[in-house]
């Protein structure tokens, strides 16, 4: 009996020992790693450096220059080699901004909560206006206001609904949510993971007919004469939380928007309230902003070599670039200052590594990943025609971390099932610290998709949200005291360790079939982050 059981149980371990014999992880090595992440941390100081002092950082903003620079200073210091900052081609022009001031001067006198809304023109002093309220986002819809906005302070939205909250801002997953994200989606289902939310009935966005309506509207406004544009911080901008975007372009060939601003939902709902009652409201507005020359993208690189297959590559990532308001802390501080430590930790160790593990800080990701495509087809393969480029082949993979600042929960395979046993042992040391989810499904909307688009291994990590989409993303309230200084340095952990192991495997990573080239008329993805 005894003897049947062992074989019974030898027969059931087989796979298992098998998968654990093919994908060797060095523990000793990954203790090390983890016990550096979690007890000598450097994490918070990138952190420190990327908001406090450098925030926001616009792209190619005077701001995000400095912390273009203080990187590669930085990782110069830690020991890495090549450290510099890589043009990818013309941004255009970018922006930026010193000083807002909003006020009601009737029928009370109030300051209110503002920002700036990016490649908005400053005001040249204080100006000060009447505000209408007029509910519009096309032409059309403007064409009932026709010959009314003249030197109005425009209210371009409906008042937001604001309502109370039952339940906390911020969440981490839990273990019925992993299951969800681990499970593949039905034949047939829209990924929902990967093309974020979408109204009952609406639509498949197309961004150029987007942009083409934007454009329009804008030189509506402007051949109205509209003093300024303000929208409201949103349905979730409650609390003084202002969810905020672009006004203009970076096109110099695009038409220059009216000044535009943000303000808070609350302030925006009380004077939309006294003007549905016919009782007059005049704003002051004082923004000091500049539309700056066109220049140049940069990225920021650099190396840690490697020994026998040094000519091979690993790399890391996140974008360093932000939007304009905050300081960019969970968007994307916290993915720049995980991958720098992921670096800093894998050199403090001197630990040997075959291959040579590259760092990439993307620019202009805001605008549409544009600093890590504009990289990946300067070195990789260009993906309308997939023209391969010699480096191509040596590539063995992109790790990215752009969900906020949560701590990793796992990895998602882009539809590569062949690393599940993979990266199944790679997370395994870290089950404790609660990375344990392997999904097949694709995420969107971060720069590890410039790597999947033209066939190479790129992948972003599941993170818990937090407050990430409630609270930080792309508003005012994007600052240092939003990141999780713990969640950071389990993150650094696991991609340092993630990055050792993809270094010192055997073999590269394998991949997916190589995509065709995109036709002529066929659309680019639009994938937003979940």
């Amino acid at each position: 009996m005894k003897t049947k059981l062992f074989v019974a149980i030898a027969i059931f371990s087989l796979p298992f020992a098998l998968r654990a014999q093919e994908e060797r992880v060095d523990l000793s090595v990954v203790n090390r790693i983890r016990s550096e992440a979690l007890e000598n941390s450097k994490v918070m100081d990138h952190v420190f450096y990327l908001t406090d002092v450098y925030g926001p950082r616009l792209a190619d903003s005077p701001n995000y220059v400095k912390a273009a620079a203080w990187a590669v200073k930085t990782l110069k210091e830690y020991g890495l080699e090549d450290a510099k900052t890589e043009k990818w081609g013309a941004f255009g022009h970018t922006w930026t901004w010193s000083r807002i001031s909003v006020n009601m001067i009737e029928p009370q006198e109030t300051t209110l909560i503002a920002v700036p809304l990016a490649w908005s023109p400053g005001t040249d002093g204080p100006m000060t206006g009447e505000v209408l309220v007029a509910p519009m986002r096309t032409v059309e819809e403007g064409e009932k206001y026709k010959g009314k906005l003249k030197g109005k302070i425009v209210f371009t939205q409906a008042a937001p609904e604001l309502k109370l909250h039952l339940e906390p801002d911020a969440k981490r997953y839990t273990d019925a949510d992993l299951v969800s994200r681990a499970m593949a989606p039905e034949p047939g289902e829209r990924d929902r993971f990967m093309m974020g939310p979408q109204r009952p009935g609406e639509r498949p966005r197309n961004m150029e007919d987007y942009r083409q309506n934007r454009l329009k509207f804008i030189q509506f406004l402007k051949d109205e004469g509209v003093l300024a544009v303000v929208s409201a911080g949103g349905a979730n901008g409650d609390d003084g939380t202002i969810f905020s975007g672009p006004a203009g372009s970076r096109d110099a060939k695009e038409p220059v928007p009216p000044v535009s601003i943000g303000l808070a939902s609350e302030h925006y709902n009380r004077i939309a309230r006294l003007v549905e009652k016919n009782i007059p409201v005049k704003l002051e507005i004082d923004l000091r902003s500049k539309i700056l020359d066109e220049v140049d993208g940069v990225n920021v690189i650099a190396n840690l070599p490697g020994g026998a297959k040094k000519d091979e590559v690993v790399m890391v990532g996140g974008h360093l670039d932000s939007w304009a308001t905050g300081t960019g802390a969970t968007d994307n501080a916290a993915g720049a200052a995980v991958a720098m430590e992921a670096v800093r930790i894998l050199k403090a160790l001197n630990v040997k590594m075959d291959r040579t593990v590259r760092i990439g800080l993307w620019d202009a990701e805001e605008e549409g990943l544009i600093g890590s495509r504009e990289y990946v087809k300067a070195h990789f393969a260009d993906r309308e025609t997939m023209e391969l480029k010699p480096e191509y082949s040596r590539v063995s993979g992109y790790f990215n971390y752009d969900n906020g600042t949560g701590k990793i929960r796992g990895i998602y395979l882009q539809d590569n099932d062949m690393l599940r046993p993979v990266f199944e042992a790679w997370l395994a040391p870290f089950k404790d610290l609660g990375a344990t989810t392997v999904s097949i499904r694709r995420t969107g909307g971060t720069d590890h998709q410039s790597f999947d688009g033209v066939g190479l291994p790129g992948f972003q990590f599941i993170q818990d949200p937090l407050d990430y989409g409630s609270r930080t993303h792309h508003t005012n309230m994007d600052v240092y005291d939003h990141v999780q200084a713990g969640d950071l340095m389990q993150s650094s952990a696991i991609v340092a360790s993630f990055l050792y192991n993809a270094a010192t495997r055997p073999q590269m990573l394998p991949r997916k079939p190589m995509p065709k080239p995109r036709r002529p008329d066929q659309p680019k993805p639009e994938q937003p982050k979940p």
